[in-house]
């Protein structure tokens, strides 16, 4: 895992935006985003302030930037998913997907989770759960019975669940993240068509 995430680090040093938001984030998560100031930042960077105001005025301007570009896959995915026919095979696309970007934005959801009282004042929680009904209005059947539809809801949230109560489990990330996506596609599985044991 090390080394993905160095030519993921490589890949991005060009951009000094991007450096910014990842120096943040990691910041943001180690000691709080109350507890980090710009002037750290641009220590951590080794840019003056004047060098980070000119891409970002606030710390908040910071953080909506990196939630805006670690989320717009989702908003991708939901635009994908209502293009699409409402099939059991649409709806473990979607948990395949959302598994992947969830992976892709660990750090984020960790310190959203970890800062939840911060993420609610700055709207970001806001913006999170109407994404999150996106999701869920096109892995729920309106018609299937209770059972079903929660199963649907369930499948989205073992993803989520996966990302933060499973660390203490036995085996490498990829290896959960597989056994996790595997629960989440046999809840939608079950969900589909019904899904209430009759």
């Amino acid at each position: 895992m090390g080394g993905t995430m160095d030519r993921t680090k490589q890949q991005r040093r060009g951009n000094t935006r991007q450096r910014i938001q990842d120096v943040a984030l990691e910041l943001f998560a180690e000691q709080g985003y109350e507890k980090t100031s710009l002037r750290e930042i641009a220590e951590h960077l080794d840019v003056t302030k004047a060098a980070l105001y000119y891409h970002f005025k606030t710390k908040e301007e910071i953080l909506v930037s990196v939630y805006d570009d670690l989320t717009q896959p989702i908003l991708d995915l939901i635009e994908w998913g209502r293009q699409q026919p409402h099939t059991l095979e649409t709806k473990q696309e979607i948990i395949r997907r959302y598994s992947e970007i969830l992976s892709g934005a660990t750090k984020l959801f960790r310190f959203m989770q970890e800062n939840q009282a911060t993420v609610r004042e700055l709207r970001i929680g806001e913006t999170f759960k109407e994404r999150m009904q996106g999701l869920r209005e096109i892995v729920v059947d309106p018609d299937a019975d209770l059972v079903a539809q929660v199963r649907s809801v369930s499948a989205l949230f073992t993803l989520h669940a996966g990302m933060f109560l499973l660390q203490d489990l036995d085996g490498d990330q990829e290896s959960k993240r597989k056994a996790v996506l595997e629960v989440a596609t046999d809840l939608i599985t079950q969900a589909h068509g019904g899904g209430g044991d009759e």
